[in-house]
């Protein structure tokens, strides 16, 4: 990977939205905010019904949450396993919206949550953290494990796109068998990420702590002996708050190395062999596209770099199938949406 992707050349015109949705914070607000919710629910009945709940073992003692929709006449393609982003779940609107029309064009859909996502905090004992790859590692051998004989393809949004891609690296290890990998405004370098979302849009920092500390509450009703985060609470400060948490409950000597520890920039995808994309916009006011120069490189990884889109929006109108949408079912497999 080199400079040359972020010069005009590597810059794709294919998502033109109009003048007054180029806003890069108002495409970011579109793609998880409330004003979806009816839409995106009412259209993921069918595959919201078809779901079922799976706690997959993965290694070590660590189950994680998945739901599984195959249709009743599945497609030949390869089945979906979609991941979230931070604080998300596999209930967030970008994901519900993307899995139904999926489902809908034959696809056996899965939605895995992270530790402690969704209404999970309760299955393990020890608290999330960014860097425990081997338990989603071991999430995707368990599903390949249920869909034996079937390469799965891989879709993560932001911090779930990073995980994807760690696990993509990984892949030959762990003896995955993966068709492709593909992140949408993946995490690159969580330093530059926390420094964005701390210095840029004040909401953004606001948005993350609340639902970060709506979780830890979560965390302490379900283990009430092990957790108390009273003090984390009265802080309110993103960065703190995370070197606090590396602090007390991982085994990180400092925030430095806990950020270098998930980041993918550097030599952590020069082993990729599955074919992997990433989709990305040069105005994502969370993940500075300069990371995208430290990649390794490797001739699986690919890009799409758009003009707009902010973080995970890519919307060219406000009804019908985003941009984003089109070209993912595209990508997967599908046809047109």
């Amino acid at each position: 990977m080199s400079r040359a992707l972020l010069s005009e050349a590597a810059v794709t015109d294919a998502l033109q939205p109009p003048r007054w949705l180029r806003n890069a914070h108002l495409q970011s607000m579109l793609a998880s905010t409330a004003w979806r919710r009816g839409r995106v629910l009412a259209a993921a009945r069918p595959m919201l019904g078809a779901a079922q709940e799976l706690l997959l073992e993965c290694g070590a003692g660590v189950r994680l949450q998945c739901f599984l929709s195959r249709p009743g006449e599945a497609r030949a393609a390869a089945p979906v396993v979609l991941l979230h982003g931070w604080e998300g779940s596999a209930d967030s609107y970008y994901v519900l919206s993307l899995a139904q029309l999926l489902y809908a064009r034959g696809f056996t859909v899965v939605r895995l949550n992270l530790r402690d996502h969704g209404e999970t905090h309760h299955l393990n004992r020890e608290l999330f953290h960014s860097c425990r790859l081997p338990e989603v590692v071991g999430a995707v051998r368990a599903l390949q494990a249920r869909l034996p004989g079937e390469a799965l393809q891989l879709l993560g949004f932001s911090l779930g796109g990073n995980f994807m891609l760690r696990v993509a690296a990984e892949a030959r290890a762990a003896g995955l068998n993966l068709r492709q990998v593909i992140a949408v405004s993946p995490v690159l370098d969580p330093a530059q990420t926390l420094t964005a979302l701390q210095g840029g849009f004040p909401g953004y920092e606001r948005y993350f702590v609340r639902k970060w500390l709506r979780s830890l509450r979560k965390k302490q009703a379900a283990w009430p002996d092990l957790y108390d985060f009273g003090g984390i609470a009265r802080l309110r400060d993103l960065k703190v708050m995370t070197a606090e948490l590396v602090r007390a409950h991982t085994e990180f000597p400092a925030l430095e190395d806990y950020l270098n520890g998930y980041a993918v920039t550097g030599a952590r995808l020069a082993t990729l062999e599955v074919p992997a994309h990433i989709i990305t916009s040069l105005d994502d006011p969370i993940i500075p596209v300069a990371g995208l120069a430290r990649l390794a490189r490797s001739p699986a990884l690919s890009l799409t770099l758009t003009r707009y889109g902010g973080h995970c929006g890519f919307f060219a109108q406000l009804n019908g199938p985003t941009w984003l949408e089109q070209r993912l079912i595209r990508q997967l497999g599908g046809a047109e949406a």
